[in-house]
Parts: C-alpha cells; sequence; structure tokens
C-alpha cells in the first residue's frame, strides 16, 4: 500500500485489494457504522467490495484508507468526493473499534488541509444525520459550520478565512 501523506498518528494509504477484508468489517457493521453511512439492509460481499476498490482506481478517486502508525491497525477511509477545480464533498468512515480515539478529528483535519493546500480547494461541504451528534460534535471542532439542516442531513462547509492582505 503506498504512502500517500501522514498526520501525526495515521497514515493514508491508497484503497488496496489487502484491505478488503477490512472494509468488510467496517462497512457491515450495521449498528457503529452502516447506519451513518448507507441504509442499506444487506451485508456487502468481498467481490462488491474488492469492484468498490477497482472503480475508485479508475478514476483516480482521493479516497483514503487510514492506517494507525502504532501498530498499522485499519482505522477506516476518508473521501474528497464530487471533486471539482473549486470544491469536493468530505465522506468518512472510521470501524468500531478505532472510533472514541481521536482518529475522526484528526483525520477530517489533515485531509481538509490535503484538499485546501494540496489540491487548491476554496470550500469542502459534507453532509451528515441529524443524529450523529458525535460526528457533527468533530466536524465542528475542524471548523466546519452548519449551513442546512433538513430530516436527513445536516449540511456543513469548511471555508478557509481569506489571507490578510499585507
Amino acid at each position: 500500500m503506498k504512502q500517500i501523506f501522514e498526520s501525526e498518528n495515521i497514515r493514508f494509504v491508497g484503497v488496496s485489494e489487502a484491505l478488503v477484508a477490512d472494509y468488510l468489517a467496517m462497512v457491515n457493521d450495521m449498528e457503529r457504522v452502516e447506519r451513518f453511512i448507507g441504509g442499506r439492509h444487506e451485508p456487502f460481499t468481498a467481490e462488491q467490495e474488492l469492484r468498490w476498490v477497482q472503480k475508485k482506481r479508475e478514476e483516480k478517486a482521493v479516497v483514503f484508507s487510514m492506517l494507525e502508525k502504532a501498530g498499522c491497525a485499519f482505522i477506516g477511509n476518508i473521501e474528497l468526493m464530487d471533486l471539482t477545480e473549486a470544491e469536493a464533498e468530505l465522506g468518512i468512515a472510521i470501524t468500531g473499534d478505532q472510533q472514541d480515539r481521536g482518529f475522526g478529528t484528526e483525520a477530517v483535519s489533515a485531509v481538509t488541509r490535503y484538499g485546501l493546500e494540496r489540491l487548491g480547494l476554496k470550500r469542502i461541504f459534507l453532509r451528515t444525520a441529524p443524529g450523529n451528534a458525535r460526528a457533527i460534535h468533530v466536524y465542528e471542532k475542524c471548523g466546519y459550520r452548519e449551513y442546512d439542516r433538513t430530516e436527513e442531513h445536516v449540511c456543513m462547509e469548511f471555508v478557509p478565512s481569506p489571507s490578510p492582505k499585507g
């Protein structure tokens, strides 16, 4: 797995067939993960996950698998989706065993910086379930602000402050 970049505790690598079992364990965890990312009723299969990896590679998607630096444990995936020259939508899923350890805050901050500094984005936005208070708290800590709310979604965005002229 090729490392793309890193933060203090996380190595951000490209998606990999070698992690399919980890991806499946995460996305098929109906209680701690899937209820916030999908709304499906049937578990994903290994074949479906392999196709997902292949599709993301073919699209040259800006998606990273996250590995803990200490021990290399799989943390989850984070992606900048629907990328344009100016903006992208952030999506993140963290495996249940790695939740509540600070990885979400670190990952969202790191990928937000990556999008702004390396990709030149002007805006990064996201949608989360109104009942996902833990995620909303993380996004707010990372500088995201709510701009819309529906029954299905809380819509938040990160718009960098303009640089002072001097």
